[in-house]
């Protein structure tokens, strides 16, 4: 078992949809523990409540029941514990999605930098943040160029790099392979072991991608709303080639 204190924790959470006879229970008894430095994956058929989960542990949805813990914070015990969701989301939880969703007006490191930014941070110490961790990424290079001069994988190193920017305690990845083929793919999930160690960041995974479920340690599989944890095959994953 990990240590509790930190990275993220569940224990029965539940999320219901409607009421009476036409309830729908999404999530019906969710119990997950991912460490500092971890990478989980998280997997199930559609409609399996992964989506709900997600939402749920982003404060983007309210759950029924049950207790969510990111880094040292309780934010959910039968009732949010926190009263400005947009700060949580802001300061505590990074996302990367599908899509980079960058800034199309911004260049790189504003890109990178504009949530510390609004956090209140000082512009020069955000700049000087992003500029580090796209130096991490190997995007540097990249800092004063516009999105759209980027390559597919450049502009998802960038987004990796946005989602670090205010040293997040919580990572919470949707997707983020599905467009990529299998070096790309692979690629992506060894630089988020990468930052997980560097930054001790806990991340999920959600992925219905075959070409990187071998690379998790452990998965918790999702069915008919509960998890079940799942030993993975841990597939070494640092001879993969760059993403480019």
């Amino acid at each position: 078992m990990h240590s509790p204190e930190h990275g993220i924790r569940i224990e029965g959470l539940r999320k219901r949809y409607g009421e009476g006879n036409t309830a729908v229970d999404a999530l019906k008894d969710v119990n997950m523990q991912v460490a500092p430095g971890e990478v989980v994956g998280l997997i199930g058929p559609s409609g399996s409540g992964k989506s709900t989960l997600l939402k749920c542990l982003g404060a983007v949805i309210e759950p029924t029941a049950g207790r969510m813990i990111l880094g040292e914070q309780t934010i959910y015990d039968n009732g949010w514990k926190t009263p400005d969701l947009r700060a949580l989301r802001r300061d505590h939880i990074g996302f990367v999605f599908q899509a980079p969703y960058l800034i199309p007006f911004l260049n790189v490191t504003d890109n990178v930098a504009l949530l510390p930014m609004l956090a209140g941070q000082k512009n020069a110490v955000a700049r000087a943040r992003a500029r580090e961790l796209l130096a991490a990424l190997d995007v540097a290079h990249r800092a004063d160029a516009q999105p759209s001069e980027l390559s597919g994988g450049e502009q998802q190193r960038v987004a990796i790099a946005r989602a670090l920017a205010n040293q997040p305690p919580v990572i919470l990845a949707d997707e983020p392979t599905a467009p990529l083929d299998s070096e790309r793919a692979l690629a992506v999930i060894r630089i988020l072991n990468q930052m997980a160690a560097q930054y001790r960041t806990a991340i999920i995974v959600v992925t219905h991608d075959e070409k990187i479920i071998p690379t998790f340690r452990r998965i918790y599989h999702i069915r008919d709303g509960k998890t079940h944890e799942e030993a993975g095959e841990g597939r070494a994953i640092d001879l993969a080639p760059a993403l480019a």
